[in-house]
């Protein structure tokens, strides 16, 4: 007895010793649901745990939840499309070292008879015309996508809430655009989300191409004077990886055959402050 606890003991011992260094090479990485939903870090990451042996935790959310996460100091790195609300936490000195990686865009999605009318020459018209005749499935959950909705009907000169036939799904893009093909509905989605999805949604494009529908996304470093813990330098690794050339021609060559065009432009040799 005595003998099998003192073995037990020994094994508790090289366990923790053994923990901390397996945890010393994994990071999170909180980021949009787009990334997911496209299968881009599907791609990606398998490849840099490859050549760098660190463990990448994805937590897929709205960018909303993941700068909170960041804020929290919940994550080691933040991939995120949401400019204005990135620049708070810069400024609030929650992230570091911003890299812009890729853009692509935000456009309406609607059911092919457009009931609306709302396919038209000015986003405002289009938004009014949905507001008053249409009926719009929104993600409602503080994501880059529910952000630049907010921006857009603002933009109109429309109160959400006062869209009688507006709806909050509180989900992720891809759960929000079956949702909107489901009831018949408008809804703003990114270019590459709705892309992939395509082949199962009864929505076609509505309205693209405004200034205003630029969807840029950028990988950040979560401070870690700010936040004890984090490991910054496994996120810089994750961030330098993401900028290599050799992965801005994967991220421009991502799917393009599928769909004959690249669901995001590279971007790398931008910076945030690129962006209005």
């Amino acid at each position: 007895m005595r003998h099998a606890a003192m073995v037990w003991v020994l094994l508790l011992s090289i366990a923790s010793m053994v923990a901390p260094a397996r945890s010393a090479t994994s990071m999170i990485l909180a980021t949009t649901t787009s990334t997911r939903d496209t299968g881009l870090l599907d791609e990606l990451v398998p490849i840099f745990e490859k050549e760098t042996g660190i463990e990448v935790k994805v937590i897929a959310v709205g960018t909303g939840a993941a700068l909170r996460m960041a804020r929290k100091g919940q994550a080691d790195a933040v991939f995120t499309h949401a400019p204005s609300s990135e620049k708070l936490l810069v400024e609030e000195g929650h992230l570091i070292e911003g890299r812009r990686i890729m853009h692509n865009d935000f456009l309406i999605v609607g059911p092919r008879g457009d009931p609306a009318n709302a396919r038209v020459d000015r986003l405002e018209t289009s938004l009014g015309n949905i507001a008053v005749a249409g009926s719009f499935i929104s993600r409602g959950d503080d994501s880059g996508t529910h952000k630049r909705e907010l921006h857009l009907w603002k933009l109109a000169e429309v109160e959400p809430a006062g869209i009688v036939r507006r709806e909050e799904t509180g989900q992720g893009m891809g759960a929000t655009l079956d949702i909107a093909g489901q009831r018949k509905s408008y809804t703003l989605t990114d270019r590459g989300t709705f892309l992939a999805l395509r082949s199962r949604l009864d929505l076609i494009p509505i309205f693209q191409g405004h200034p205003g529908l630029l969807n840029v996304y950028t990988v950040y470093v979560v401070n870690p004077e700010k936040h004890a813990g984090v490991k910054a330098s496994l996120a810089r690794q994750f961030a330098q990886f993401m900028a290599s050339p050799s992965v801005q021609e994967r991220i421009g060559k991502f799917r393009a055959e599928e769909f004959g065009r690249p669901l995001f432009q590279p971007d790398a040799n931008s910076t945030p402050d690129d962006v209005s």
